[in-house]
């Protein structure tokens, strides 16, 4: 069994830890290999590189540094295949979504070759006889990311071009569940001829991200995760002095309006509900009609029911696993918490039987409809496919509702009507906005909003503001006295 180990100063090393954690295929539960826990040696080791290669890295101009993530592109496009191939062993998610998640990281690394430009400051000339200001942009040093396991490959790409480009180093902590999609990463990383220290990975669990937010030579960490352990890492991280951007969970609602169109919305909604098997924190969780429903519901259930679930590498498949058998026991919990609370089950896919992956975390299509408007499965991120149908009569108290959760990752609403688009769009507390959109996805030339307790920070991922979190400003006031000025 191939025991995985951390990339550091251009090498591959093992790790000092004593123990390691099994890699597992979640449609048959097959050990693709076993990751090391990790050590706060481990993460010193990467530290101590990547400061060794800033010193350096951070001189060299920054139209040099793109031309490393130029290359990048052109070897993640080449591999395309076989990164989607491992995202799906790994994960569960199927062949088409990983070839997605994939084209959306090779985005953020186009976007990133934009830096010479995208870093410019600003100059004022005579803001006093014979004196000049102006803004410059700097790295800030050593830069981590401690990635979850539903994007292994995207998401560590919302933070790294930016922040290698911008002439930071950067260390990257792979979710222990899904290690191997940046181990291949690595492996096209070592074909760049990098300085050694610029890119660094290191394994681990919660021992590792506790070193990571501690450790002083570390001065940025950007996470992904549910919201609970986001407040951590920003409150640790911020304590000990770095900057935090940490992406939370959410729980997404969707308010369909009658005059929306049938069947372009149905199609969609579902598609948004059980996408990655609904383990993304843009999955749509509550859809809200308002008004006359009867076709919206028989619509949504029908498509719902057909979407076919099993391996991911199969391409008639339409949605694989979830991740581990704790995320099956828990997400089949919350579906019984829901028929408690007074739900009513329209469609259970608590009994999957995927013939050949008997072993697998299957969860079929399911949906839950009139569940409580405050109950507790209406404030709880389920993180599987679970569809919770409720029925409002009104969009102000729709509108009302979407801004009483707790969570503001994203809110989207289905209507024909540009005045109630436009007034939800204003209105929602939200920090991505979808109308006629399923999954407000920003592109990597806009920041990954998050607002409430699906983001704690200031600064989000990808866009301007990614290059606010990576650079810092300095402000330079000179005088360059000659005889004429005197003349003034």
């Amino acid at each position: 069994m191939e025991k995985l180990r951390n990339y550091i100063n251009g090498q591959w090393v093992s790790s000092s830890a004593t123990t390691y954690v099994n890699v597992v295929n979640p449609a048959s539960q097959e050990v693709l290999a076993q990751v090391p826990s990790g050590t706060p040696a481990d993460v010193d080791a990467a530290v101590q590189s990547s400061e060794n290669a800033f010193a350096t890295w951070k001189r060299l101009p920054a139209g040099k540094r793109i031309q490393y993530l130029f290359h990048l592109k052109r070897l993640l496009e080449e591999n395309i295949d076989e990164l989607s191939k491992t995202i799906t062993l790994e994960s569960g998610k199927t062949y088409a979504e990983s070839k997605a998640e994939w084209v959306r990281a090779i985005e953020n690394v186009e976007n990133a070759c934009g830096i010479p430009a995208l870093m410019q400051g600003d100059f004022s000339e005579d803001i006093s006889l014979g004196i000049d200001e102006y803004m410059i942009r700097q790295p800030l040093g050593v830069c981590a990311c401690i990635s979850p396991f539903n994007f292994p490959g995207m998401i560590p790409f919302w933070f790294l071009p930016y922040a290698i480009a911008c002439g930071n180093t950067f260390i990257i902590k792979p979710s222990e569940k899904v290690p191997l999609t940046m181990t291949k990463v690595m492996e096209l990383v070592a074909k760049l001829d990098l300085p050694a220290g610029v890119i660094n990975m290191i394994h681990g669990g919660k021992s590792v991200v506790d070193g990571m937010l501690e450790h002083p030579g570390i001065k940025a960490v950007s996470f992904v995760g549910s919201s609970a352990i986001a407040r951590y890492v920003y409150a640790k991280g911020a304590a000990n002095g770095k900057r935090v951007q940490a992406q939370g969970g959410a729980k997404n609602p969707v308010i369909i309006l009658s005059d929306a169109d049938l069947d372009m919305t149905t199609q969609i909604v579902v598609d948004s509900v059980y996408g990655c098997a609904g383990q993304r924190c843009l999955a749509a969780s509550t859809i809200i009609t308002v008004g006359e429903h009867a076709n919206f519901t028989e619509s949504l259930v029908e498509l719902s029911r057909k979407r076919s679930t099993g391996f991911g590498l199969d391409e008639s498949v339409q949605m694989g696993p979830v991740i581990t058998a704790d995320s099956k026991t828990r997400v089949n919990s919350l579906i019984e918490k829901g028929i408690q609370e007074g739900g009513r089950l329209l469609l259970d896919g608590r009994d999957a039987k995927i013939s050949g992956y008997e072993k697998g975390n299957f969860i079929q299509p399911t949906i839950i409809e009139d569940i409580p408007l405050h109950g507790e499965i209406a404030g709880t991120e389920i993180f599987g496919p679970v569809m919770s149908l409720v029925h409002i009569n009104t969009i102000e108290e729709a509108i009302a509702y979407v801004n009483g959760n707790k969570y503001g990752n994203m809110a989207c609403i289905f209507t024909s009507s540009g005045l109630h688009a436009r007034r939800f769009r204003n209105e929602a507390d939200a920090g991505n906005i979808g109308i006629n959109i399923g999954v407000a996805a920003p592109v990597a030339q806009f920041p990954f909003s998050g607002w409430k307790e699906s983001f704690f920070g200031d600064l989000h991922g990808q866009g301007k503001h990614a290059i606010e979190f990576f650079t810092q400003t300095k402000v330079v006031i000179e005088r360059w006295l000659k005889e004429w000025t005197r003349k003034f």
